[in-house]
Parts: structure tokens; sequence; C-alpha cells
């Protein structure tokens, strides 16, 4: 089975922005040629960011519109419950981690203090080097 991922706020930010090494942006060049899912969260995320540069909005925007986005449903919510419980993490990492999780995705973001606690989730930091 191929591997699929659930890219997270800040590595589409990071991506778009050009600012990872070459190998993470071939990296995520890969991935957002392919499948490109993200979160509700990254959605709402991406969708209310005020980048300095008034025209990476617009690049912000399309990337959404050109996403699969997964919403909540009930295994996210109790996902996202055990999550904040057993690792403290804010509400919106939380749900994506849970979004990751239920939805078998390995998660790409760049948030290794946090990500890095939870057993259950597959995770992949595009800044380092492949």
């Amino acid at each position: 089975m191929e591997q699929r991922f659930l890219i997270d706020t800040s590595a589409v930010i990071k991506y778009l922005n050009g600012v990872l090494h070459d190998d993470g942006l071939l990296f995520m060049e890969g991935v957002v040629s392919g499948e490109r899912i993200i979160s509700f969260v990254s959605e709402i995320e991406l969708q209310s960011w005020i980048p300095p540069n008034q025209s990476d909005l617009e690049i912000y925007q399309v990337f959404v519109s050109q996403s699969i986005i997964i919403g909540v449903d009930n295994n996210i919510i109790k996902e996202t419950i055990r999550i904040r419980k057993n690792f403290k993490l804010k509400l919106p990492d939380a749900l994506i981690a849970a979004t990751a999780i239920v939805n078998d995705l390995t998660l790409l973001a760049d948030n290794d203090k946090d990500f890095l606690r939870i057993k259950k989730l597959k995770y992949f930091n595009p800044r380092i080097a492949i």
C-alpha cells in the first residue's frame, strides 16, 4: 500500500514559501503533486493567514482549493480527546494528529516537540534531510 500523507499547515507554508532544504522541497513536491490532503484545521489556518506579501494569500487559497480536506467526525473527536488528555497538545495540533491517526495517514509537519511523543502517530518532518 502506498504511503499517504496529511500535510500540516506549517509544512504547507514552508513548502509554498520555499524555505525547506532542497531535499525537503523535492520531497514535498512529490507529495503535493499526488494526493494532497489537509485537515479542516489547516484549511482554516491557511485561509485566515495574513502573510507579509498579500499575493501569497492567493497561493495559499489555490493550494487549499486543490486539496482533499478531511473534516471532523466522531472517531476524530474521540482520538482528539485521548491526545489532549495524554499529551496536553493545543486543540488544533491534537485535531490534526487525530485526523492523521484515524485516517491512517503520515503527518507531515515540523513540530517534533509535540508530535514525536504520540507513538500511534506516523510522523515525518520535511525539514530533515531524506
